[in-house]
């Protein structure tokens, strides 16, 4: 598995099929591995962000969650095979679960979105073994248990749907001591799964404005999509700077 650098952060060159081989090798060996789904947005907080850039670059993969990362890469002479965002590795990897009998817990979303997915995900795909759910409404009073929760259930794959960085940081910070195989980040894909948020029509996606379709749904997005001309400006200056 070869790995491109984008401002500074890793990510590796990866198809949707071979991202979900790695998952399976991962749980395979059975000791815990961290998975970025990284977008423009994470990508440019972790380039302000150093604490953020470190946990991105120890993780075991990182994946172009979006059009603007795999852009960025063909920018900088790094073309990557193509985008394998959080949701659509959720799905492979539950079909692949279904089949194999990985066990999957949810945490993370507001109260019910969790718990809706999975059981989205289970109707989807039958035989899907969900360890169990949570919010992510918790406490630092209520870490411990939760954290006792987890380690009972003994999921092969654990889901945490925080938003970034705060879940990539949760994973770096508790990785060690859940002993999960895969830990993986993946933003608001439980509010997808579970319906709450519809996910942008097959041919905004092909377009690449999947984004755009996100900022029109939800205008409370507009901060934050405002960090895509910052990251585009960045990369252009990097690949000059490669030159």
């Amino acid at each position: 598995m070869s790995s491109n650098y984008i401002l500074g952060n890793r990510v590796d060159s990866l198809t949707l099929a071979a991202a979900v081989a790695r998952v399976a090798s991962f749980i395979a060996d059975g000791s815990p591995h961290h998975i970025v789904t990284m977008n423009a947005e994470i990508a440019y907080l972790a380039y302000k962000d150093p604490g953020l850039q470190a946990v991105i670059n120890r993780a075991h993969m990182v994946t172009a969650d979006g059009s603007g990362v795999v852009w960025a890469a063909r920018k900088l002479g790094t073309p990557l095979p193509e985008r394998v965002t959080g949701i659509d590795l959720v799905q492979a990897l539950a079909a692949e679960g279904a089949r194999r009998g990985w066990r999957f817990y949810l945490y993370g979303a507001a109260p019910g979105v969790a718990a809706a997915a999975a059981a989205k995900l289970q109707e989807e795909h039958p035989g899907l073994v969900i360890a169990g759910t949570t919010h992510g409404y918790l406490g630092p009073d209520a870490m411990p248990a939760l954290l006792a929760e987890i380690k009972r259930a003994r999921p092969h794959i654990l889901l945490v749907g925080l938003g970034a960085p705060k879940q990539e940081y949760w994973i770096a910070t508790h990785l060690e001591e859940l002993q999960v195989p895969v830990a993986m980040g993946v933003g608001g894909s439980f509010d997808v799964l579970a319906g709450v948020v519809r996910r942008a029509p097959a041919w905004v996606q092909r377009l690449n404005l999947e984004w755009l379709y996100r900022v029109v749904k939800e205008p409370k997005r507009v901060k934050r999509a405002l960090a895509l001309p910052k990251f585009m400006l960045a990369v252009l200056h990097e690949a000059r700077c490669r030159r």
